[in-house]
């Protein structure tokens, strides 16, 4: 199979939109910043206030005990209050964030109303299953004081290989339409290349995302019985067939090197620790400071949370070099599984203009925030990919060459005259 390097026609970088991409960029890092700000503010607030401690006090009236030790109804009240108040906190911080600078860079195809519903929609949903984790925590630091933080990390593993299974048909449904896409050229051709990667779907699938944003987008999505391909309609009259076969043999890569389990185990693993080296903290605020009358006392919920976010930020760059691996691999699946340069770089060169990605952030923000190369990276290896190729190409040719007239009789040919040799 020939190497297809021919980029298709009006993909080429569009400085106006790199230079957005930057202000974007930009602008959305700092309202990280100052969100963190806010959140880090609002827990000295809480300690030095002496308000953890005082919101126990104020919810002893829940003495509702099913087991020695939890006390479900002070936990929750407790978890609402606090995150109910950041939320309420950060308010403008959300809107800005999620609904005017998404328009102002013409991202959002969103009504504040439509806006506004997706965020409730989000808010009740993630409150729903942090309560119950939360719920979780302090039942098992109430039964079991010395390994509750295995057990957490070992009902979270099982969680993330459900939720895999489950968010193409229950979660993303809730804010997004999906319908099967048409049978034709695109459809037959992406069952074709999943068939050659020795995997199933369940079928092929748009995303209505034009009803939310002006991006594109494309996924492998589901494990098991619930795994499709589902391509955002922003792409389908947008990109040629090539560029979404290209797109998708990327995705296929994840399933054909088992990405989805190298992820679900590697945040596991640092779940495990996390959860661990919490337990340590506990133990020490709880028995050596006695600051807390238990482990299973509410008013440990805001150490928990403080110490689970600064954990968090500190193997965020753990985490998202390994996903940068990750992608690199997929990448070069794509690109050897298709031998379509070419709809890579198309590709790669069109996502970056419509989604307003910089193509190339600083080396230190890359390897803070970003779970993806830098599409200048994955332009150049695309590139890289085309000259190994070829130079493997010529060697191949010169390896299966016609014995020279001049060679001495009696020694073999080095080469078939078969043309199959050259395969």
């Amino acid at each position: 199979m020939e190497i297809d390097t021919k980029q298709s026609q009006q993909t080429e970088l569009d400085p106006e939109r790199q230079q957005q991409a930057r202000e974007y960029a930009r602008l959305r890092r700092r309202l990280s910043f100052i969100s963190m700000g806010v959140a880090a503010i609002g827990i000295i607030f809480v300690f030095w206030s002496g308000l953890d401690t005082a919101m126990r006090d104020w919810l002893q009236s829940l003495t509702w005990q099913p087991i020695a030790g939890w006390y479900p109804w002070q936990v929750l009240v407790y978890f609402l209050v606090f995150m109910l108040g950041y939320q309420v906190i950060t308010s403008p911080l959300a809107y800005f964030g999620g609904f005017v600078l998404p328009h102002r860079y013409g991202l959002s195809t969103m009504t504040l109303k439509s806006w506004l519903i997706d965020l409730c929609k989000g808010l009740v949903l993630g409150l729903i299953l942090e309560a119950l984790a939360v719920e979780l925590i302090y039942l098992l630091l109430a039964t079991q004081p010395r390994i509750w933080w295995l057990w957490v990390a070992v009902i979270l593993l099982f969680f993330m290989v459900v939720m895999a299974n489950l968010a193409p048909v229950l979660i993303l449904p809730l804010f997004y339409k999906f319908t099967p896409l048409p049978e034709g050229e695109l459809t037959r051709r992406l069952l074709a290349l999943v068939e050659r990667a020795h995997t199933r779907v369940s079928g092929v699938f748009t995303m209505h995302l034009s009803s939310k944003t002006t991006a594109a987008n494309a996924a492998l999505m589901g494990l098991g019985n619930t795994r499709r391909i589902v391509l955002g309609d922003t792409m389908l009259d947008r990109y040629t067939p090539d560029e979404i076969e290209v797109v998708l043999a990327h995705e296929l890569g994840h399933h054909v090197h088992h990405d989805i389990w190298k992820l679900i185990l590697s945040q596991a693993v640092l779940t495990l620790g996390g959860l661990y080296l919490l337990n340590l903290a506990l133990h020490w605020v709880v028995e050596t400071q006695h600051y807390y009358l238990s482990l299973s006392d509410v008013a440990t919920m805001p150490t928990i949370f403080l110490l689970t976010a600064v954990f968090g930020l500190i193997v965020l760059p753990i985490s998202n070099g390994l996903s940068r691996a990750i992608e690199y691999q997929a990448d070069e699946y794509a690109l050897q599984a298709t031998k379509m340069v070419g709809a890579f770089k198309g590709a790669m060169t069109r996502l970056a203009n419509q989604n307003l990605a910089d193509i190339e952030p600083s080396p230190l923000v890359e390897f803070l925030f970003h779970d993806h190369p830098a599409v200048s990276k994955r332009l150049k290896h695309a590139d890289e990919f085309a000259g190994r190729y070829e130079l493997n190409a010529s060697i191949n040719a010169e390896s299966v060459a016609p014995t020279s007239s001049t060679e001495p009789p009696g020694i073999p040919s080095r080469g078939s005259s078969t043309p199959d040799a050259a395969h």
